[in-house]
């Protein structure tokens, strides 16, 4: 069974990045020529491309994929988690109120319910 959630994810990583040389190339070879007068680039390019991006934009630091803690997300959750312990109680009073002030009542609920388990 692990071997293939293993083949599947490998199948779906691949086409992705298939699909995305693929809209690479073709959004170059229809604005980049007309814009600036470059040339049409191959497939091949298109994927050095992402792979330049990647490290001029994206780094190899961890970014969404990696990290500490599993990514972007699971960062900030645990970084609130630990501002939410270090909070006194008149401190998450204040911060609940601020947040249901900005995002309305069902903030402060799902908070409360997320606090307790």
């Amino acid at each position: 069974m692990r071997k293939f959630w293993f083949f599947k994810g490998f199948v779906f990583i691949m086409g992705f990045v298939l699909l995305g040389g693929f809209v690479v190339m073709g959004l170059w070879n229809w604005l980049i020529p007309s814009i600036f007068g470059l040339g049409a680039i191959t497939f091949a390019q298109a994927l050095g491309l992402l792979v330049l991006s990647k490290i001029l934009f994206g780094g190899f630091r961890g970014g969404h994929w990696g990290g500490p803690y599993g990514g972007g997300r699971q960062f900030w959750k645990h970084r609130m988690a630990e501002r939410w312990d270090k909070m006194n109680p008149e401190e998450r009073d204040e911060f609940k109120q601020r947040m249901k002030n900005r995002w309305g009542s069902r903030c402060g609920e799902r908070r409360e319910e997320s606090a307790t388990e």
